[in-house]
């Protein structure tokens, strides 16, 4: 009798590890990923309430605190946490190209999602116009691809399935959209969709979109726009411009992110390679100046003006867009963590309230949300992603067409001015490191900002670049 007991229990407990490894520890993780992308947006936004109350009282403020956090953040960036820079998703999609254990060692680590955090956390606090969106890509990445310890014996295949599921379950609770962290998944990071993968990335989407549902509520991120259901003869003209001017921006914005070192004067690009820290203390005060200049509008990621734009409660000059991009590009610069989703959402928003002057016969909230959806096209050239992103997070699926359409024209205009952003950005960590005997060209790989990718950190001609990354 012993034996068959001893049998029965010998086969439920190798069933039970099996199902473990198939789902427990993807479920765990799923739960962890959205517990923490919680805490990380309740984290920004706590910051960014204490900067604004601060800036209130001492309106002259931010041009002492924004220099000091930018240089603090600059150092513990560069002493502590290399690879936490930029928004994180070229860091994800670098990994997911090369060997997953090998690079994840080195841009997935639990030290870097620390990191990650606390430094966009004391960027925040020092009014940089930064997101939360894009690093809790990274941030969920991070904490999937760790989890393949608990795997007895972890492969490529599941490392990278985890960075995969992880990253698109960033995205989804970050913005409370599954359907974007789907499509995310399939044009962002992989351009493939596996049979194998689609059910472990969906699942993941799901617990970690529940866990932040949970804790938040139901919720669209902008609210839900009311649009008649009469649309006017001149839509179509609205949806070319706009896609046009957004198309125009995001590209410029993503050339001069990509060309540091064609439009940057050369001593400032000299104090970026042998002062560092002070380079980023002269960009945390242009972005104070920009922010003074604004009234206050540029600082933060932006998410509140644009929430207030298509609410009808803010009112935003017709310059909102431009200096907020001009923040935007001094916030990315000195290269510490930030995200650039929620800026561009932003400045979209700002484009669409400048087009309402030409089209004063559409409803302001329409020309917004075209103008939201072309921007980020532009900047990200996934305009799928950016549209289904954009419809979850207003609810605007009497506007799908009219979304798409702009996403698909903004983004092919922008490829005019510069390759993908986030792709071109990847190459700078699947590059291979600089040999220990080449002194010089490693200090010359760091007078450029820390997300630019290495041939034009080098400042040599970036055409093979663009031609590599033309036909995505």
């Amino acid at each position: 009798m012993q034996p068959a007991n001893y049998d029965l229990y010998s086969t439920f407990v190798r069933r039970a590890r099996r199902l473990w490894r198939q789902y427990g520890v993807l479920w765990l993780g799923a739960v962890a990923v959205g517990l923490v992308a919680v805490f990380y947006a309740r984290l920004i936004d706590w910051g960014y309430n204490a900067f604004l109350h601060l800036q209130r009282e001492h309106i002259w403020l931010p041009l002492i605190l924004t220099p000091a956090v930018a240089a603090v953040s600059v150092w513990l960036t560069r002493t502590f946490f290399r690879g936490a820079e930029g928004s994180g998703i070229p860091q994800v999609i670098a990994v997911l190209h090369a060997k997953p254990g090998e690079s994840g060692e080195r841009l997935l680590t639990l030290r870097i999602l620390a990191g990650k955090i606390a430094v966009s956390f004391l960027g925040i606090l020092g009014g940089f116009t930064i997101g939360r969106e894009g690093p809790t890509v990274q941030v969920g990445a991070a904490l999937m691809f760790n989890m393949r310890r608990l795997y007895p014996r972890s492969n490529v295949l599941i490392e990278r399935k985890l960075v995969l599921a992880g990253a698109a379950a960033g995205l989804s609770a970050a913005f409370n959209t599954p359907l974007a962290g789907i499509v995310f998944a399939i044009e962002e990071l992989t351009r493939s969709f596996e049979a194998r993968a689609s059910g472990v990335v969906i699942t993941t989407i799901i617990i970690a979109g529940v866990i932040a549902l949970g804790l938040n509520g139901n919720y669209t991120y902008f609210g839900t726009i009311q649009i008649g259901s009469h649309f006017p003869d001149l839509l179509a003209v609205a949806v070319l411009l706009t896609a046009v001017v957004t198309g125009i921006a995001g590209g410029v914005f993503c050339w001069l992110l990509l060309n540091t070192a064609r439009w940057i004067p050369a001593p400032l690009r000299k104090l970026h390679g042998d002062q560092p820290i002070a380079f980023a203390a002269l960009c945390g005060f242009i972005i104070a100046v920009i922010g003074l200049v604004s009234g206050g509008t540029t600082f933060g990621s932006g998410y509140a003006e644009a929430r207030g734009l298509l609410d009808g409660r803010e009112h935003l000059s017709l310059a909102y867009p431009f200096l907020k991009m001009a923040s935007m590009v001094g916030s990315y610069l000195p290269g510490i963590p930030g995200g650039i989703f929620a800026p561009s959402l932003s400045i979209g928003a700002g484009f669409g309230n400048a087009l309402h002057m030409v089209f004063g016969s559409l409803e302001l909230q329409m020309l917004i949300a075209l103008a939201m959806v072309g921007y980020l096209a532009a900047v990200t050239q996934s305009p799928i992603t950016s549209f289904v992103i954009v419809m979850e997070m207003i609810n605007g699926h009497a506007l799908v067409i009219s979304l798409m359409a702009t996403a698909l024209i903004a983004s092919r205009v922008s490829r005019l001015f510069a390759p993908p952003l986030y792709e071109t950005l990847s190459q700078r960590y699947t590059a291979p490191p600089q040999p220990a005997a080449a002194p010089q060209a490693a200090a010359a790989a760091d007078e450029a900002p820390a997300d630019v990718p290495e041939p034009l950190r080098r400042n040599e001609p970036d055409s093979a670049t663009a031609n590599e990354t033309s036909d995505r």
